[in-house]
């Protein structure tokens, strides 16, 4: 028997009760509290009704959320402020879009993102329908649109586009402070239409216009020919889904032809998809090697090391210049530090980081940067590029500013356009005697004779036609007498010969 069935056993008889004498009703404990407990809970729910929804209320509605996420206190009491107290109605979901961009820009990534519902379904219109534009891969740089790269024989690399030209303005509307994916919606539009961007090429060089005829961009990325010594170039324009496949074909047709050494080229390729840079590099790492390494945040690095696969078993060298970037990186970063294949050219972009999209409930879509991606010897080359092993600077010529075919420039005059002109034909073989901006006698006599070979009227006015053919003039020498080739080149044989 424990203590309490004691104490029960030991209390004293309870005093008889009469009826005569009992003037209540008789409830019992259980029943008496849950009454109480009842109007209590009525009392406090007209209370709260008449406070919250009343003429007079004198208490806001607070969201349990609130308590949930201190740290989103402040945004909540912003909010309400600015819902309650703002002179006109607001747009609830273009307050919180912009609530969103505004914490992906405080991350002051060029590479992250965020794109309302509207603009996601407006890019993937544009991206299904057809691939057409100008054909230049383009991101966020201090406020401004800085083009990574032209893809080859697109619009923009015939109309002249480099890495590092700043797109001020699309048709004459600033796009300063614009994210890459809005300014991509100004830029991209059906092909036959023409769009004109406002370029700044050089801190000191004064901004110029170029008209650019949208067209349908080129979907093939690998170009291969053979060379003089039975050294193949071939060359990738970006790493998209089929460009291992691509490169594969290519270096069977290039071993058909008997190929003794291998120019690998990723100028101006900005890059693509990370799963063909790891197949891709695989072709030229011995089993075993490490590609690369991928670092998520609180995580150890993982490391991607090259498989058994198919091999390239010819001497390479690989050419990269600043527009090479992203995945182009990763396959130097991999060819320099695993399998010591000489790097030609110039120091590449500088992207060594690692974008996942994430599609939102109502439509839109985030990307945000969610791992950095490291060499095999573990060098983060985020905004510091690869260095080559080999630099090999390109022309000066090659960095000339567009001419506009609309300007007319003769004799008398004295520009800067003048001064660029004089530069691309003297590049081009025609005297113009002394290069300082005056377009003098000597100059219309070149003018004359650039139209001669051009089968033109020869007037000696450069424009039109005549400034279009120029361009298109110190384009092919620039593909033909090209120093970064050439010198690749040079280092394969070298390396036939030892």
């Amino acid at each position: 028997m424990d203590e309490n069935e004691q104490k029960e056993q030991n209390r004293p008889p309870e005093p008889e009760q009469h009826p005569a004498h009992n003037r209540y009703f008789k409830i019992k404990p259980f029943s008496f509290v849950m009454l109480i407990f009842t109007l209590v809970i009525l009392t406090a729910g007209i209370t709260f009704f008449a406070l919250t929804f009343g003429d007079d209320k004198v208490v806001e509605v607070v969201s349990p959320q609130k308590n949930d996420r201190q740290e989103f206190q402040k945004f909540y009491d912003a909010y309400d402020e600015i819902k309650k107290n703002y002179f006109e109605d607001i747009d609830d979901k273009a307050v919180l879009d912009g609530a969103i961009n505004g914490m992906v820009d405080a991350l002051d990534d060029p590479y992250s993102d965020y794109l309302n519902t509207e603009e996601t379904e407006h890019l993937m219109e544009n991206i299904s329908s057809s691939f057409q534009g100008i054909g230049a891969e383009i991101q966020e740089a201090d406020g401004y649109i800085k083009v990574v790269s032209p893809i080859k024989n697109s619009p923009a690399e015939k109309e002249g586009l480099l890495p590092n030209d700043l797109i001020q303005a699309v048709d004459g509307k600033s796009i300063q402070g614009m994210s890459s994916s809005e300014a991509v919606m100004l830029i991209r539009g059906e092909k036959g239409t023409t769009v004109t961007l406002t370029i700044k090429r050089g801190e000191k060089a004064e901004p110029f216009e170029v008209k650019i005829k949208r067209d349908d961009i080129p979907v093939e990325t690998v170009y291969a020919e053979m060379l003089d010594g039975g050294i193949a170039h071939i060359r990738m324009t970006t790493f998209s889904e089929h460009t291992y496949d691509e490169l594969l074909t290519a270096l069977d047709e290039m071993e058909a032809k008997g190929m003794k050494g291998l120019v690998l080229d990723v100028r101006q390729n900005p890059g693509g998809v990370l799963d063909g840079a790891l197949k891709i590099s695989d072709l030229f790492l011995d089993k075993g090697k490490t590609i690369l390494q991928t670092e998520e945040k609180g995580k150890k690095p993982v490391l991607y090391p090259a498989s058994d696969g198919r091999k390239v078993e010819v001497p390479v060298a690989l050419v990269v210049d600043d527009g090479s970037a992203s995945a182009s990186e990763i396959l130097a970063g991999a060819l320099k530090e695993s399998s010591d294949i000489p790097i030609v050219g110039i120091k590449t972009f500088g992207k060594g980081t690692v974008q996942s999209p994430l599609d939102m409930k109502d439509g839109s879509n985030l990307k945000i940067t969610t791992a950095k991606w490291l060499t095999p010897e573990g060098n983060w080359i985020h905004k510091k590029g690869i260095e080559p092993d080999v630099k090999v600077d390109y022309p000066s010529y090659a960095m000339l500013p567009f001419l506009d075919p609309s300007e007319e420039m003769k004799e008398g005059r004295v520009s800067a356009n003048t001064e660029t002109a004089e530069e691309m034909l003297k590049a081009v073989g025609y005297d113009v005697g002394k290069v300082d901006g005056l377009f003098d006698a000597t100059m219309t006599q070149a003018v004359k004779k650039l139209q001669a070979d051009l089968k033109l009227e020869e007037n000696g006015v450069l424009t039109g036609d005549t400034a279009i053919g120029l361009m298109n003039k110190l384009r092919e020498k620039i593909e033909k007498d090209d120093p970064q080739l050439l010198k690749a080149k040079q280092v394969v044989l070298d390396k036939i010969g030892k």
